[in-house]
């Protein structure tokens, strides 16, 4: 059903310190609206700093769509109020605007309405913006105002010290990114009990699926709303953000090697569609090429093995340097029960799972397996509510329900928890477990099931206003924690002198930087 992995957690529980040190990192997006829900048409609020170069305030794909990101924290709590204080500062520097609190976007008229990110003048800022133009262009632009939370996850180097015997960071990054490897093999197979228990879109406003083709068998109501009555996470599936042209790609998780390769193989490889599309017309670029990604990032995909790039560097360059870093989990949906769109029971949970991923053994998975792995993703994501749900055990026929298998996952998590927390003191991660697990017996206490009652007594857009001005108003009253006025204005105005010394320093035409950075 699930690996066993009694021998590995034996292993740590003889080894509680291994886990001392975890680091994390939370990235949130959210859209931009004003007070009755539309998207803001404003541009990125000059009071909150240069998006291009703020260190912790920036845009994701639109003008409308904040990003906010904190620093690298091995104290949870810690970074959930800094978290909080961005979101108090950014309250009260909207004027009458808010914060979308739902991953799916509502109240949009057109596509055409929707600006993309502008990041100033400079090369690297034009590039920035082609390269959403590619997106828009590829993709359609509603599809990239999708919002969610990315949780940044690493082990301390004690832990690989003792777990693969390495010495060093530098010369055990081979065993280290073997290590965060079989982590992501293993999020690819049990990780969609995410989903399952976090996943809070679903429904969505019919506006949505303007002119949008899709065999979902929704129910709709006289609120304006599609839904499946068992979806967990619409964000997740076909009409959010998934990428059906690069299911072909064969990129796979066994190793270093072979991973960068196929992810430059896509950069370098025509597509016939992205052609079509042309790269210029006239003086106007359409996007930075017509390759299958454009860029390493535009790979769509629910994890993502990571390493802090120098300047200049492709990530995948950065991963063949020093081997991974940490990885980026990219499942959870906006938390529409807080404020910052996540909380600590959430954060605590890819804690223990990201442990048990490393700790469980994960055979090398073909590219056949990993689109595999995608069947039970898709049905946790449509239909995991449904009674009697089953799960897929491997490719072949072999079906467990789902509620045993995940609760024989929570079987190992509390041991996990219980590691945990004899090095903390208290029982913070076991009372995760007791919350959680009881969401297998009951499903109607996972964040959709909530989420879609009170939208089907109020309609999908006017919970998240409610909940917008509900968190605009608690937000605006708290008072800072960690940061200070003063740190906030200086962050302002050294991120619009960093964008200036930028765009002071190009030398080369805008043309000829891209045909140097794989534009053009």
């Amino acid at each position: 059903m699930i690996p066993d992995v009694s021998q590995a957690l034996s292993w740590l529980e003889a080894h509680p310190h291994a886990l001392k040190g975890i680091r994390r990192g939370i990235e949130r997006e959210t859209l931009r609206v004003t007070a009755d829900g539309t998207l803001a048409s404003t541009g990125h609020p000059e009071q909150l700093g240069a998006a291009l170069t703020h260190h912790w305030i920036t845009t994701d794909f639109a003008e409308a769509l904040l990003e906010f990101i904190t620093p690298v924290d091995d104290d949870l709590d810690h970074l959930l109020t800094f978290l909080r204080d961005i979101h108090r500062h950014v309250a009260r520097n909207l004027g009458d605007e808010r914060m979308w609190p739902l991953s799916m976007p509502c109240f949009i008229g057109a596509e055409q309405d929707i600006e993309l990110a502008q990041f100033g003048t400079s090369n690297i800022g034009r590039m920035k913006t082609l390269y959403r133009e590619g997106l828009k262009n590829r993709y359609g632009a509603l599809m990239q105002t999708i919002s969610g939370v990315h949780y940044n996850f690493s082990l301390p180097l004690e832990f690989w010290q003792a777990w693969a015997g390495v010495e060093d960071e530098e010369s055990g990054k081979e065993q280290i990114s073997a290590g965060y490897f079989r982590l992501i093999r293993n999020y690819y197979r049990f990780g969609w009990v995410i989903p399952y228990l976090f996943g809070a879109s679903p429904a969505i406003c019919s506006s949505f699926l303007k002119g949008r083709e899709t065999d979902l068998p929704f129910e709709r109501n006289d609120r304006g709303m599609c839904y499946l009555p068992y979806a967990t996470s619409l964000r997740l599936s076909d009409l959010g953000y998934t990428n059906k042209s690069q299911s072909n790609l064969g990129i796979t998780f066994n190793d270093l090697q072979t991973y960068v390769q196929g992810l430059k193989r896509a950069i370098a490889t025509p597509s016939e569609d992205y052609a079509k599309l042309g790269v210029k017309e006239g003086d106007r670029y359409l996007q930075l090429n017509s390759n299958v990604l454009q860029i390493e990032n535009e790979l769509y995909a629910p994890i993502r093995p990571k390493r802090v790039t120098h300047s200049g560097e492709t990530p995948s360059d950065a991963l063949l340097r020093g081997g991974i870093e940490y990885i980026e989990v990219r499942s959870l949906d906006i938390n529409p029960f807080s404020p910052i769109g996540v909380d600590a029971v959430q954060a605590r949970f890819l804690d223990l799972f990201l442990v048990w991923c490393v700790l469980a053994d994960a055979p090398e998975m073909s590219s056949d397996e990993l689109l595999c792995t995608r069947k039970n993703w898709n049905r946790v994501i449509l239909e995991g509510r449904k009674p009697g749900q089953t799960i897929g055990i491997g490719c072949n026929d072999t079906r467990k329900p789902l509620d045993k298998v995940g609760k024989a996952l929570f079987d190992d998590l509390k041991r996990v928890a219980e590691v945990l927390d004899s090095e903390a003191g208290d029982r913070q991660y076991q009372q995760v477990c007791e919350q959680l697990v009881a969401a297998f017996d009951d499903p109607e206490l996972t964040f959709s099931a909530r989420i879609l009652k009170e939208m089907k007594a109020q309609g999908t857009g006017n919970v998240g206003l409610e909940l917008a001005e509900k968190y605009r108003k608690m937000l605006i009253e708290e008072p800072l924690e960690l940061l200070t006025e003063e740190q906030l204005a200086q962050e302002q105005q050294a991120s619009w002198q960093r964008q200036r010394d930028i765009e002071a320093s190009d030398t080369l035409s805008f043309d000829q930087f891209l045909k140097e950075n794989g534009g053009g």
